[in-house]
């Protein structure tokens, strides 16, 4: 029974990063060994267990082999006789299909530790191409490795797009796709998961409302940058930077301007009503990719009010008290914070425009905390009815605004 370090804690430590996550391979052992010392099994779909004192992943070489559509039709065979080599081959990528011995040696015969100085998203062999989800997990690792210096080999992204053309990303649960989604959300660079989709065919079959934002013209004066994908891609990358690892921020940046997809052909480039006309899409999206919750609401009303927060100096105070009871802010006062962030990110995601300043965020908070100052309780001591205290705490509420306005 022999144990080696894989992965990603083995590919982040030649690539100087901090160490994450350990997990473990196990080569000549059974799930009775595991379990003789103390391990906990875990794993569903195959032998994993977890160490007694460390709680980290151990999980038993193995192979597996192509049964059925999707990520889901493979059969495992994780028997003793498996060798680390054979459960190095069934990894994706080079860089994550090294090992490392409790002697601190490597193995590594696919040439990962060298694809890692190249700075190349390398696939294993052909067996790439039976699990759909590689595709995204691709353009995830570049999400995280492109501001490296990362680059997909072209031989893997003719793979990929061998994968999209086959129909197979449609076998992916959405569950699974949210997942790598969200990751990428969370990376320092989203926008080179969105150009690595593209690049394979494959954001049409994943994100079909995101993919008909390229091509679409916008107002050169507004945006220099043209064309609304494009702008989809700086936004995303602006919002990585302004929130990081914040995904539900990055989601809400993702698709703030879905609407733009469905303006008129004889309207472009001008996109008139674009802020309603996204919400639509967004919702079907959510429910498709059975987003949580809490990024759904977000991103709707992003998508509401995008174009109001920059126009903040000119909005009456009652105007500004309707947009925050319309998100809800009395209750959830995290989300206006959140939807500056998003709107600067969209003000900023525009060609000559990433270091602008972006005062309508900072103002947009400090409104909000003025809002919240007044608070029914002391109203209700003033001897006010029940039905007349609502009307009065809206009038002091949009009075502290005022106020707040006035001071500098």
């Amino acid at each position: 029974m022999q144990t080696y370090l894989v992965g990603g804690a083995v590919r982040d430590k030649l690539l100087g990063l901090a160490p994450g996550d350990r997990d473990w391979v196990v080569v000549g052992a059974t799930p009775d060994d595991m379990l003789a010392r103390g391990f906990r099994p875990v794993g569903r779909d195959f032998p994993v267990f977890l160490h007694p004192q460390t709680g980290e992943e151990y999980a038993l070489a193995r192979t597996e082999r192509k049964s059925g559509r999707g990520y889901r039709g493979f059969v495992v065979d994780a028997d003793p006789s498996v060798t680390l080599e054979q459960d190095l081959q069934r990894r994706d990528f080079t860089i994550n299909a090294i090992a490392q011995d409790e002697h601190g040696e490597l193995v590594d015969p696919h040439g990962g530790a060298r694809d890692i100085e190249r700075r190349v998203l390398r696939h294993v062999g052909p067996a790439f191409v039976e699990d759909p989800l590689r595709v995204l997990r691709a353009a995830r690792f570049m999400a995280r490795f492109a501001p490296l210096g990362f680059v997909v080999a072209d031989e893997t992204l003719a793979l990929m797009r061998r994968i999209a053309a086959s129909g197979e990303l449609d076998a992916l649960v959405p569950e699974r796709v949210w997942q790598e989604l969200r990751k990428a959300l969370a990376s320092k660079q989203p926008s080179a998961f969105l150009a690595t989709l593209r690049a394979s065919a494959a954001l049409a079959a994943v994100l079909p409302e995101v993919d008909a934002l390229y091509g679409v013209p916008q107002r050169a004066d507004f945006h220099p940058e043209i064309d609304t994908g494009i702008h989809q891609q700086l936004v995303s990358d602006m919002a990585a930077g302004l929130a990081p690892g914040d995904d539900r921020v990055g989601f809400a940046a993702l698709v703030h301007d879905l609407g733009k997809a469905l303006t008129p052909k004889e309207a472009l480039p001008r996109h008139i009503g674009h802020e309603n006309a996204g919400i639509a899409p967004i919702r079907a999206l959510c429910e498709r990719l059975k987003v949580p919750a809490e990024h759904r609401e977000l991103a709707v009303i992003a998508c509401r009010e995008h174009l109001n927060v920059p126009r903040l100096p000119e909005l009456r105070d009652a105007t500004v008290y309707a947009l925050f009871a319309r998100c809800d802010a009395l209750r959830k006062p995290e989300r206006i914070a959140q939807l500056a962030l998003v709107c600067e990110a969209d003000q900023r995601g525009r060609l000559g425009n990433a270091d602008a300043d972006y005062p309508q965020g900072r103002e947009l908070r400090r409104l909000l905390d003025a809002t919240l100052s007044v608070n029914a309780k002391d109203l209700a001591q003033q001897g006010l009815p029940g039905p007349q205290i609502g009307e009065a705490l809206r009038k002091a509420r949009i009075a502290a605004i005022a106020a707040a306005r006035d001071r500098p």
